[in-house]
């Protein structure tokens, strides 16, 4: 289904509908309840491409479901997998947004990275994502999709181990419908991951984060730190003039006493600016003694960004500062760099223009 027919298709998103509803229109169309599970297990687990090929459903309800729903509602403006076993797509929603999601491969583990947002209005300032603003939230139906999208991409025989909600956007910004999506992947009925596998990134909402903790369901919850002080962090993460690290800090501490979940604190290594034996103190005396691990990883750089990926030995001095203060530390390996994998950057690289292309596979070497 092209752009232009997905922009006039009035058809619900069957992705949007709670079980409850789906069971509904069932019964209203003279179908018995135990259809519901077998709809449901096409959707989630036996990975079906259309309502048509969910053989084991009368033709009848077939052709009404796809009468009355879209399945999906997005194309693939771009595929791109690196050699790594990173693979890229580039969701082109119907009403033309543009967003990105991740499979990567590690392993038996196999993460999907997946988007909340149509841009991110965060601002952080080395980020891709967030260049162009935010044009707006994404459905339950269109976070659910890539989900889909992504594990379409495995053999019959792999399956999804984590979710990571650290595509593009911000999730805490639209917190509903990601919780939504949420509970569908953690469903056994849906995806069936454990919540103890789905992550959460944030880059710090105190009222967002207390919110999420009342929800009480164990996710693993990691935000984006990016400086050991609110100077420097005013600088890479503008909207930290309104928040502040404190802040951020005892909203974290407060979801960690509710969940029983330890904290994980992203900081995206920059060259000269905050990879300084001086910021690896001052993370020291920030996070020590915190039940957390701090997660270090080394700039992806961006097309028309001046940041730059620290020199090895700049990563080496960091590291054996923070370990050497105690710090539960873990250097994330860059994955994907060769393909864009970066929040952003496939999206930015697409115009208009060549939108209109043919699918693209790229191999990372």
């Amino acid at each position: 289904m092209n752009t232009l027919e997905n922009a006039i298709d009035t058809r619900p998103h069957i992705l949007n509908l709670e079980e409850t509803q789906i069971r509904e229109w069932l019964k209203e169309h003279g179908y018995p309840a135990f259809r519901v599970g077998q709809l449901l297990g096409w959707i989630y687990q036996r990975r079906a491409e259309s309502f048509e090929a969910m053989s084991d459903l009368p033709k009848a309800l077939r052709t009404e479901l796809e009468q009355a729903f879209r399945l999906w509602t997005a194309d693939i403006a771009a595929h791109q997998q690196a050699d790594d076993g990173t693979e890229k797509l580039l969701l082109r929603l119907s009403d033309g947004g543009r967003i990105e999601c991740v499979l990567l491969r590690d392993e038996t583990r196999r993460s999907i990275c997946v988007s909340s947002q149509v841009g991110c209005a965060m601002g952080c300032v080395f980020c891709a994502s967030g260049l162009d603003g935010v044009e707006r939230n994404l459905t339950r139906g269109e976070i659910l999709e890539q989900m889909l999208r992504l594990q379409r991409l495995m053999p019959d025989e792999e399956r999804l181990s984590h979710i990571v909600m650290m595509g593009m956007g911000e999730p805490l910004a639209n917190l509903e419908r990601v919780l939504a999506a949420l509970e569908v992947a953690k469903d056994p009925k849906g995806l069936g991951i454990s919540p103890r596998k789905i992550t959460i990134s944030t880059v710090g909402l105190p009222a967002a984060i207390e919110r999420l903790a009342k929800h009480a369901t164990p996710f693993h919850l990691a935000i984006s730190l990016h400086a050991p002080n609110d100077k420097l962090r005013n600088q890479l993460v503008p909207v930290n003039v309104r928040i502040g690290i404190k802040d951020i800090l005892r909203a974290a501490e407060n979801y960690f006493n509710a969940t029983g979940r330890r904290l994980t604190y992203e900081y995206v290594l920059l060259s000269k600016i905050n990879d300084t034996p001086a910021c690896a103190r001052e993370l020291v005396e920030l996070l020590g003694g915190r039940a957390s691990m701090l997660n270090v990883i080394p700039y992806n750089p961006v097309e028309g960004l001046p940041y730059e990926t620290p020199t090895a030995d700049a990563i080496h001095r960091f590291r054996k500062i923070l370990v050497e203060g105690g710090i539960n530390v873990l250097f994330r390996q860059r994955k994907g760099h060769r393909i864009q994998a970066a929040c952003g950057q496939l999206r930015r690289l697409r115009t208009d223009a060549n939108d209109s292309l043919p699918v693209v596979h790229t191999l990372g070497n």
